[in-house]
């Protein structure tokens, strides 16, 4: 298996291999969780495969590059035929990842955000605000009968406080489901802006009305740290096919990479890319996506705030 971009000519590295290496990336290969089609569990590696093309790559827009900052230290050691004993498993595995770097989880599907900001609520002493790029809400109370899933996790970092309500945002929001659903982060004092909302936004001029929405509100509650997490999913499908849960009308590649391009100033503390299915992929289109995501979040965070 390659690693990510910049050391597909070395092994995974150690935690205490990489003392210098300011970001760690780590793959977490569960897809035991999706409603629909499963295969996000070898997203990781897909996401891997095709970040080869970003090697030695300096980023267009912030002129700075991921080499020699970066340690992918491979996909976690998971159980991967038990939610509860996969979160389990992971739960341990965290805290010294957190303590030592600036961490980008490949995943998976969506329910592994959940057990993540668990670990970043403890690690920061307090919930983090959550920027979440998705095509649906995951704001269900129950998966089909099953308590927790991909499609529950923002219900219940909300209701454990595990995720800032006020300071929860939701981007590209578009699929069918109830109002008390799709209303559920609005309801609890936090931003949504649907899929609809942003038709015919792409350019940072167009977006501004957003950007300025979300900076002012993470403002008004004191600049919070900030978690980041990426559903592929919240790409239009002609953008990103390879995906369990494909809902049409969504974003493109230019709205997002214009947003994370824009928000990069903000006080991220980690991010996760989620919900890549390689098997329902086209001409590896999702995996180029995601690697390009991640890339532009790293090199945005090196930008915005180095050293």
């Amino acid at each position: 298996m390659t690693s990510f971009a910049y050391l597909s000519d070395q092994r995974f590295m150690k935690l205490d291999a990489a003392p210098g290496r300011r970001f760690g990336l780590a793959g977490i290969c569960w897809d035991g969780s999706v409603t629909n089609r499963p295969g996000a569990r070898f997203g990781p590696r897909a996401i891997r495969q095709a970040s080869a093309m970003l090697c030695d790559g300096t980023h267009p827009h912030f002129d700075t590059t991921p080499d020699g900052h970066l340690a992918d230290l491979g996909d976690l050691a998971l159980p991967n035929t038990s939610l509860d004993g996969m979160r389990a498993a992971l739960a341990p595995l965290l805290p010294p990842l957190l303590a030592r770097q600036h961490m980008v989880w490949l995943g998976g599907d969506h329910s592994i955000t959940l057990p993540l900001l668990r670990a970043y609520t403890a690690h920061l002493g307090r919930p983090p605000a959550v920027i979440h790029f998705d095509a649906h809400c995951d704001t269900w109370q129950d998966h089909f009968g099953e308590p927790s899933g991909h499609g529950t996790w923002v219900y219940e970092a909300i209701e454990q406080g595990l995720a800032l309500a006020q300071g929860f945002v939701q981007i590209g929001i578009r699929s069918a489901g109830v109002r008390a659903a799709r209303e559920y982060v609005r309801d609890q004092g936090g931003l949504i802006f649907t899929a609809r909302d942003l038709r015919g936004l792409e350019s940072t001029a167009q977006l501004q009305p957003v950007l300025q929405a979300i900076t002012a509100r993470l403002q008004s509650l004191g600049n919070p740290p900030v978690y980041l997490s990426l559903d592929i999913d919240c790409l239009d499908p002609a953008f990103a096919p390879g995906t369990g849960t494909p809902e049409p009308g969504g974003l493109s590649t230019n709205q997002v990479l214009t947003l994370l391009e824009e928000l990069a100033g903000l006080p991220f503390v980690g991010m996760d890319c989620v919900e890549v299915s390689p098997p329902y992929d086209h001409a590896e289109l999702s995996s180029y996506a995601a690697a390009q995501l991640v890339w532009t979040y790293l090199c945005g965070q090196l930008a915005r705030h180095p050293g």
